[in-house]
């Protein structure tokens, strides 16, 4: 063999790893910087929660898409937060898991389920929060959101068109443009009282600590109000309500929904940052917000995200894209239950403000806190629907996705939660890399007590294999966003004894072919033959191993599945292309047929022995 050619490309390989770690996309920042693998919150201090997600139906794991969608609403939720770094992935086919940088985060609402309802739009007023010109138009200024689905028609076969129309600042269809004010065009059908709301006492709790944030006068003020306010008319009031623009999400969210929707004062903004789920009570009127700035005075949902059987995206017979809704038998009874009001505006419920541009009453369907659609109705829908407008693919397969994802009953279990602080972070990390660097010292201090020189082949080998793993860390992170933890840490020690196995099973074999009267030169060739096989085999067995683990577990378990099994892989390529090729070189040396400093310690001279009595000419001193 010539061993240079397989030195040659194992340098090779190191040359563009670090040049990929250096200079590929991703990298940034000095020397040092670049030269940083991507820690685990166990390290660098964080919240951790793994989540399991659940079909209530079947007991089977939800289809990938559906799964897909559950993060992305989940990774609403916990950017939500406002804290940069914020990372959600799925692993397998049920996990979901999030991380969060900063100790002790509250995580108990981001693995609550995404509740799909159909609710009637009963008013629509301006969602600013700014004081109104003495003409408004709340959809002058309205901008789409970037969470908001354009949407179109609804038709329950094809036998009905039905058009559907979104409010301004979407994207499909004409939008209705009311020219008197809100406060100009009160419901023909008052809506409860917010006093009358059923609510529990820790709600009542927070309402008093928000009226006392706001003041007595801007609470009554607040209460006193039927409709939405006309506060150009009337300066004085503007006043009072200004206390309710300070307000957080939070504390929104714990109003009564006709004081969100009447109080002008109260923007979309803040209604956008409620937590999750804060309007997901079926039997309650609720606010949400559309367009960016058009608040919506949503009626009490009629039909839920589990009356829908299915919902996908697909071509009519127009060649148009649309969205396809199926329904539950019960379902079904509800949806056509709901759309005949809509259709027939019964007891003129929905505000002319609120119609769509022919007269006939929207139903929003929304998604957490967000409006997601909002078709209007043409027609008393039986039986499956159909939700169509200038959709394209993706547009169409995104609102399929949101309807489907609500349909189905999924639910998230925590099954792992870790809180770690920065020190304790620091002190993990430095007991790793103490607990590696003691693993590797020992292994290499008794590869040159027993092997000597055969030690330094050990030594380097460990060496090139640490290099070559530490780089693929650095690199992997940046570019699959692999991350290094605790448990990553302790499957690289692991790995170091079974590189060291490796080099006993081919020294001790090597000693064997000598034993048996072969010249080291030839012996070397020889042992790797046959110590090739074995070493494979149990690098491949700890391989199998590191992947059914990786698969079947969840959590940092799987950093140390990963890790394990990665530098299992750079030891066998260490071995074929530094150790071996190495030992060849070393064979053609004098210092290699020293007992004293190869490390063949009593196997040569034992070799020597044999090789005098068979040979007769040599006679004794």
């Amino acid at each position: 063999m010539r061993p240079g050619r397989q030195l040659a490309v194992l340098g090779g390989i190191l040359v563009v790893l670090y040049l990929l770690v250096f200079f590929s996309g991703g990298a940034s920042g000095g020397w040092k910087d670049r030269l940083e693998p991507r820690l685990g919150l166990d390290l660098v201090g964080g919240t951790r929660l793994t989540l399991e997600a659940t079909n209530t139906l079947d007991g089977r794991a939800p289809t990938a898409a559906n799964l897909e969608r559950a993060r992305q609403i989940i990774e609403s939720r916990v950017n939500a937060y406002g804290v940069a770094e914020a990372e959600v992935v799925t692993e397998g086919d049920r996990n979901i898991v999030v991380s969060l940088p900063g100790e002790n985060r509250d995580l108990s609402e981001v693995g609550s389920a995404a509740e799909l309802r159909f609710r009637k739009v009963l008013k629509i007023a301006d969602g600013s929060g700014a004081i109104p010109s003495p003409a408004p138009s709340p959809t002058g200024t309205a901008e789409p959101t970037p969470t908001a689905t354009p949407t179109g028609t609804t038709s329950p076969t094809p036998n009905a068109e039905v058009t559907a129309s979104p409010p301004a600042g979407g994207q499909g269809g004409g939008a209705p443009t009311p020219t008197p004010t809100p406060a100009q065009t009160p419901s023909a059908t008052p809506s409860p009282s917010a006093s009358e709301e059923p609510v529990s006492q820790s709600i009542e709790e927070q309402r008093r600590a928000v009226e006392e944030k706001v003041g007595a006068e801007a609470w009554a003020a607040a209460n006193g109000l039927q409709a939405p306010a006309d506060l150009s008319a009337d300066p004085a009031l503007a006043e009072k309500l200004k206390p309710f623009a300070e307000l957080t999400g939070r504390e929104v969210a714990v109003l009564p929904a006709q004081m969100q929707f009447n109080v002008p004062t109260i923007s979309c903004l803040q209604l956008d940052d409620r937590p999750p789920a804060s309007i997901s009570d079926p039997e309650q009127q609720v606010v949400s917000c559309e367009a960016g700035s058009i608040k919506n005075l949503l009626d009490v949902a009629k039909v839920l995200g589990t009356d829908v059987s299915n919902a996908t995206a697909v071509r009519d017979q127009t060649s148009q894209w649309v969205v396809s809704l199926d329904f539950t038998r019960t379902g079904g009874e509800k949806w056509t239950a709901l759309t005949r009001e809509a259709f027939n505006n019964e007891g003129q419920a929905c505000d002319a403000s609120a119609l769509g541009d022919e007269g006939k009453c929207r139903v929003a369907v929304v998604l957490d806190n967000k409006i997601i659609s909002s078709p209007q109705i043409q027609g008393v829908l039986v039986g499956s629907s159909q939700i169509t407008g200038n959709f394209s693919n993706a547009e169409a397969s995104e609102l399929a996705g949101y309807l489907s994802y609500g349909a189905l009953p999924v639910t998230f279990e925590a099954q792992e939660s870790q809180n770690v602080t920065a020190t304790l972070g620091a002190s993990h990390l430095r007991a790793g890399l103490l607990a590696a660097g003691i693993g590797m010292l020992l292994v290499i201090i008794y590869s040159f007590f027993y092997y000597r020189l055969l030690g330094t082949v050990i030594f380097a080998s460990l060496v090139l294999s640490a290099l070559l793993l530490f780089g693929a860390l650095v690199f992997l992170g940046r570019q699959i966003g692999f991350t290094l933890t605790l448990a990553g840490i302790a499957g690289i020690i692991v790995s170091l004894g079974v590189a060291a196995d490796s080099f006993v099973i081919y020294f001790e074999r090597l000693k064997d072919e000598i034993r048996e009267g072969r010249s080291p030169r030839s012996a070397v060739s020889r042992a790797w033959v046959r110590a090739r096989r074995t070493i494979i085999s149990a690098n491949a067995i700890t391989i199998l191993s590191a992947v059914v683990l990786y698969i079947v577990s969840v959590g940092t378990v799987k950093g140390f599945a990963f890790a394990l099994g990665l530098a299992t892989v750079l030891d066998l390529l260490v071995v074929f292309l530094f150790r071996h090729p190495m030992m060849t070189m070393l064979a053609r040396s004098k210092a290699f047929l020293s007992p004293r400093v190869s490390g063949l310690g009593r196997v040569l001279p034992a070799k020597s022995e044999q090789t005098q009595s068979r040979n007769p000419r040599v006679k004794e001193a």
